[in-house]
């Protein structure tokens, strides 16, 4: 990206953002990919904004800040914790007195805002990165914060087109398609690495001698389509050699997925939660995504990248995102998926076929900066009543 020394449009003060940070959104619990997606996205484009002489205020948990620090990409950083109790509120009603416009990261966040802003006047863009899951009266409360962030947004950011007809139709005034970038933080758990030298180095510490391996990465919870990936595993117990089939991720499901792989003898082993994901990635033949709790999988989008395959069953933003870079089965099916895995292990120049695929999807997808340019351009579009210097 190329940096300007001020983003000051015909003769205007810098424009002031507070990016809101941190609401404990649905479903990253134990998801290692998912919950550094919403911290890295917000550092990038933090640094993409003040590069652009945009001034930032990042208000976020204390550790949020030890683990990305926003400060150090030249954001002020203001502790706020992840709750929406009335000193939270308060805090975050302070640091947002003096800005041109705050941008709020899901959906929790985003509530928050909403009540610190108290219809104030101040330019609100939200951005939704995935649908919360939920069932029962929790379901029905997140309907209701749903509906009172879409309503009181300036603009709502879905991250998925069905992200975005789920803000409409939840009485967004103005809804946007903007697809974010996987920032490069989340792509080198380590920093750097040489894949031919990871990949066998990490092979090793799992056991993975002379088998496939394939790798799964989500939190252990329903909708994950864990229990559908134990029901695909017990035809791969007769494969020659038997299939590894790893989970990264933690959650209430643990004990009964656990039960149900030392009961039946299956090929599967949960890691718990992992912070070298894409080491795995590296060392995978395959890359699993039997359900998607996701709006935008950033497993599809790290396995593309990585050149793994990608077995997935073809729901939610998974078609709109991986087109035909990937093997898709039927939702809820685990005969389907157990047998595409099968004719995949078996077919390696199909696997060939879906990498070459899955790096031309790749590279359509949008970068950093071109987030950044599009959430500046909106910023510009809401401010443009600035006061002049």
């Amino acid at each position: 990206m190329t940096p300007v020394s001020s983003h000051s449009p015909h003769g205007q003060s810098p424009l002031r953002t507070v990016q809101v940070l941190g609401g404990g959104n649905a479903g990253s619990r134990g998801h290692p990919l998912l919950e550094e997606l919403g911290g890295a996205h917000v550092r990038s484009l933090t640094a993409g904004l003040v590069a652009r002489g945009v001034r930032v205020t990042v208000c976020a948990p204390a550790e949020a800040e030890l683990r990305y620090d926003f400060t150090g990409a030249g954001a002020e950083h203001v502790a706020v914790p992840r709750s929406s109790d009335p000193a939270s509120v308060a805090a975050l009603r302070a640091a947002c007195t003096r800005a041109d416009l705050v941008h709020a990261h899901g959906l929790h966040a985003s509530f928050r805002a909403v009540l610190a802003l108290g219809g104030r006047g101040t330019p609100l863009v939200v951005t939704w990165h995935n649908h919360a899951h939920a069932e029962g009266a929790r379901a029905h409360f997140l309907r209701l914060l749903e509906r009172r962030v879409a309503k009181a947004a300036t603009v709502v950011l879905g991250t998925t087109s069905h992200l975005v007809d789920r803000a409409r139709g939840r009485g967004a005034r103005d809804a946007r398609l903007s697809p974010v970038a996987v920032p490069r933080p989340c792509r080198t758990a380590s920093g750097t690495g040489d894949p031919d030298r990871l990949r066998p180095k990490t092979r090793a510490e799992l056991g993975v001698t002379g088998r496939p391996l394939l790798v799964a990465v989500g939190a252990l919870e329903r909708h994950r389509g864990h229990e559908l990936l134990l029901d695909a595993a017990r035809s791969w117990r007769g494969l020659d050699p038997v299939p590894l089939v790893v989970v990264a991720g933690e959650g209430p499901l643990r004990p009964v997925l656990q039960r149900r792989i030392e009961d039946e003898g299956l090929p599967v082993r949960l890691l718990g939660r992992r912070d070298d994901v894409a080491e795995l990635l590296t060392a995978a033949d395959l890359a699993l995504l039997p359900a998607s709790g996701e709006a935008r999988s950033v497993l599809a989008q790290e396995a593309l990248h990585a050149g793994v395959p990608l077995v997935a069953a073809a729901a939610g933003g998974v078609l709109e995102l991986v087109g035909d870079a990937a093997e898709l089965v039927p939702p809820g099916d685990p005969a389907a998926f157990a047998d595409a895995v099968v004719r995949l292990l078996g077919d390696p120049g199909r696997r060939e076929e879906l990498k070459d695929k899955g790096a031309r999807q790749a590279a359509t997808w949008p970068t950093e900066d071109d987030n950044v340019a599009q959430v500046l351009s909106i910023y510009d579009e809401l401010t443009q009543h600035r006061p002049l210097l």
